[in-house]
């Protein structure tokens, strides 16, 4: 069964439900004055609602703390790069996700954070990978893309990059424990003991991680009134990584892409296959050159050529017209949108996908639960 939860609306208006093909907006549609909004995404993994238990409502407060600081940027005429940079600092500052404060713990006992950010007008990207005292490190990635010639830059040197720019700010590494994210590892050298023992090989972090201990990247796409998207991720990796490892999310085309012939797409899950497969820019490239709606292109993308290949994850997205996207194969992925109403709808799983029946001025989603269609209310 599909795990595809909402998606496939446009900003604004009352949306078909995800089971249903939408064809691809049309030319004068697309002339048309966009809806802006902005989409985000805290992390796929094998968690449920119950697993979640009394953290659910924490992230749910944290999720609308972060869209409203992206909506209110939209809401004064401000760009989407700005808009999605606010929302994901505000993911970053919370221990509750795996980006920033809450980034999970290497191998040696460390954390190494990496952040992209991709500007859908100019095809500008910046990138940081494995920095270490970098409190926000989506900041650090804006000012990779504005100010050198480079698109990625990493751990020692990212950091000079920084200081000798200026206006980042450096913490102790210690601001980044949390005993959620340290016990977490001890569970996973624990089990990573046990393995060796009887010879067997240790599962990937990601589903280590859950359900008990919910951890996820962050990523933010937004929509502003000039039409213009952007798009955002940033990450603590994978509990346990070991010898540098870099996953998709400081990747250009693989976590994080943006075009404004297209769509922007930030991606959350096992992040090898997100950059073998290219994940964010083939959705992109679907909807380009073959015209087909975001939704349909991430799910083409996630619930077949990632499902396929064995990769576990999902991905949040908007169009140039202001459609969304929001389809993951894991059992659940953090997920909320706003519009220009400044409503906030947040979800977790499958079970909790929305169907509102609000005014026309206000954002409506459909969501199914799978081919049947079954719909289901907020919980």
């Amino acid at each position: 069964m599909s795990r595809t939860c909402c998606g496939a609306l446009v900003l604004g208006l009352i949306a078909m439900a995800c089971s249903t093909p939408e064809p691809s907006p049309s030319a004068s549609a697309m002339s048309q004055q966009p809806r802006w909004g902005l989409i985000i995404h805290t992390g796929a993994g094998a968690f449920t609602l119950a697993g979640l238990g009394e953290r659910r409502e924490p992230m749910r407060a944290a999720m609308t703390e972060a869209l409203s600081a992206g909506h209110r940027i939209l809401a004064e005429g401000g760009s989407s790069l700005d808009a999605v940079q606010a929302t994901i600092v505000v993911l970053e500052d919370s221990p509750l996700f795996n980006a920033g404060k809450g980034a999970v713990f290497t191998h040696e006992g460390s954390n190494e954070l990496d952040a992209s950010i991709m500007d859908g007008a100019s095809q500008r990207a910046g990138a940081v990978a494995g920095v270490k005292r970098i409190k926000n490190p989506i900041l650090l990635a804006r000012l990779v893309m504005e100010k050198s010639p480079h698109v990625m830059l990493t751990g020692d040197g990212a950091e000079t990059f920084a200081a000798e720019q200026g206006g980042i700010e450096f913490v102790d590494p210690k601001y980044f424990h949390t005993d959620r994210a340290w016990d977490a590892l001890q569970r996973a050298l624990e089990e990573e003991r046990q393995k060796t023992k009887t010879g067997a090989s240790a599962r990937p972090a990601m589903e280590r991680d859950a359900p008990g201990s919910y951890f996820g990247t962050v990523g933010a796409v937004a929509l502003d009134r000039r039409g213009n998207l952007a798009a955002g991720t940033s990450t603590g990796g994978m509990t346990n990584k070991r010898f540098g490892r870099v996953g998709d999310s400081p990747i250009v085309g693989a976590g994080t892409y943006a075009s404004n012939e297209s769509c922007g797409i930030s991606s959350t899950g096992h992040g090898e296959f997100f950059i073998r497969y290219t994940v964010a820019h083939d959705i992109c490239a679907r909807v380009a050159y073959k015209g087909m709606s975001v939704q349909a292109a991430a799910d083409e993308v996630v619930q077949q050529v990632l499902k396929k290949a064995g990769g576990e994850g999902g991905v949040v997205g908007l169009d140039r017209a202001g459609n969304i996207a929001m389809s993951f194969n894991s059992t659940g992925m953090g997920r909320g949108y706003m519009g220009a109403d400044g409503a906030p709808v947040i979800m977790f799983t499958k079970e909790d996908a929305v169907l509102l029946s609000s005014p026309p001025q206000r954002i409506q989603a459909s969501a199914s639960s799978g081919p049947s269609g079954t719909r289901s209310g907020r919980p």
